[in-house]
């Protein structure tokens, strides 16, 4: 029996982008990925994590989750909906309205659990996924961001970070194995950062221990398909089956040139090598664009001026500008003026000006701009530590990041 599932991830509801909400934009791809449910009536919808884009959403970003899982139920009642959390969830937050996820046909796994006896609780972590018919035709193995405190000491195969992290994996696909019928798929859903994936600046880095990125030898070649989340570009990692989906739209302009897609997978688990996994990227339409002019100061006002120049009523519709111009010579004292006296009315939302320096004898460009956006503890913390005159420390870097993640589990678990 095949599986057919979307795989998608990453969709940070709520995310403010220069102080700007992307409300609107996420509402537009919900609508459309609703009308792609209807359309194809799949058997699962999978989330790889990053739902939201922080620990403690808006009410307005969690009423856009709700509200789809509603809607989506309406339009396919026979899908489910299967969602973990990722390092900017709050694997508590989201498992805690599990009777109404319930009502939906849908389930999120936040964190991993525990039995009574302390062991990996593989039941809330293997989820199957059935046809119309109520048939299992796949299982799901769920694992969510995998945080330090919740993996490490259960035995003494998980003393550390990397032991852990093996040994969930190893113990999960061999109970999979066990539970597995010849006519059934296996998918591993993840939120990591895998060896040999592109990133973007926008994703917030995952520290586990001092390794970082994953390696794909933890997937058994029993492994159907891995679903993944956390890097924002659609990718393949190393095997065609090992894809992360990608966000729904940009969240960094450089992700800007992205073709950003919702995954269509199709699994026959009887059916040859060549025939038993078919998938389809299927593109999401770029509602908001995000644009960028790099040019000479003196060129800056034509490129400008070559801007279309159609109005767009609302401003959350409007597309997102940002300006670097290259200038030795101080700019004129009225440019921002200049510029926006340029800028096509009530189209455009100017982000940033950014002034660049060439620098003639080494040929490097220096950068000179102000970011508006708000700062992160990670950037906090690096500027207080190189203004007490300490050099920049990848490892320090990295141990700060680590208390930083176990320092929001312990709030999330006080939260809960």
């Amino acid at each position: 029996m095949a599986v057919h599932f979307l795989h998608t991830s990453d969709w940070h509801l709520g995310q403010f982008f220069h102080h700007h909400e992307r409300e609107y934009e996420h509402t537009e791809f919900l609508n459309w990925l609703l009308t792609q449910i209807k359309s194809k009536q799949p058997n699962a919808l999978l989330i790889a994590g990053d739902i939201f884009d922080v620990v403690n959403p808006a009410s307005s970003a969690q009423k856009q989750l709700y509200q789809f899982l509603t809607d989506a139920h309406v339009l396919a009642p026979h899908m489910q909906t299967l969602m973990i959390a990722g390092n900017h969830d709050s694997g508590y937050r989201i498992e805690q309205v599990e009777p109404f996820l319930d009502r939906f046909n849908a389930k999120a796994v936040g964190v991993i659990g525990k039995t009574a006896e302390q062991k990996l609780d593989l039941d809330k972590l293997l989820v199957p996924i059935y046809d119309s018919a109520q048939n299992i035709v796949a299982w799901c193995l769920t694992l969510p961001y995998l945080r330090s405190a919740e993996i490490t000491g259960l035995n003494e195969h998980s003393s550390d970070n990397q032991s852990a992290v093996a040994y969930l994996h190893q113990q999960l696909i061999a109970e999979a194995k066990a539970r597995k019928q010849p006519d059934q798929a296996l998918i591993l859903m993840s939120h990591a950062h895998m060896q040999g994936g592109e990133t973007s600046d926008s994703e917030r880095p995952i520290v586990v221990g001092n390794e970082e990125a994953l390696s794909t030898a933890l997937f058994d070649e029993v492994i159907d398909y891995v679903a993944l989340g956390h890097l924002h570009k659609p990718q393949q990692v190393g095997q065609p089956h090992i894809r992360y989906s990608g966000s729904p739209i940009p969240l960094s302009f450089s992700e800007l040139n992205y073709k950003h897609q919702v995954l269509e997978v199709r699994i026959d688990p009887l059916q040859a090598d060549a025939q038993r996994f078919q998938y389809e990227s299927l593109l999401i339409p770029r509602t908001v664009e995000l644009l960028r002019i790099r040019c000479e100061l003196s060129e800056l006002i034509t490129e400008l001026n070559k801007l279309p120049k159609d109005e767009i009523a609302e401003v959350c519709a409007r597309h997102f500008l940002e300006i670097e111009y290259i200038s030795d010579a101080p700019p004129p004292i009225d440019l921002r003026q200049q510029i926006e006296q340029a800028l096509p009315a009530n189209r455009y939302r100017l982000l940033r000006i950014a002034r660049r320096f060439q620098n003639c004898e080494n040929s490097n460009v220096q950068q000179s701009k102000i970011d508006l956006e708000p700062p992160t503890p990670e950037k906090l913390f690096l500027d207080l530590w190189e203004k007490m005159g300490y050099q920049p420390d990848p490892e320090v870097s990295q141990d700060f990041l680590q208390l930083l993640a176990e320092a929001q589990q312990e709030l999330d678990q006080n939260k809960a």
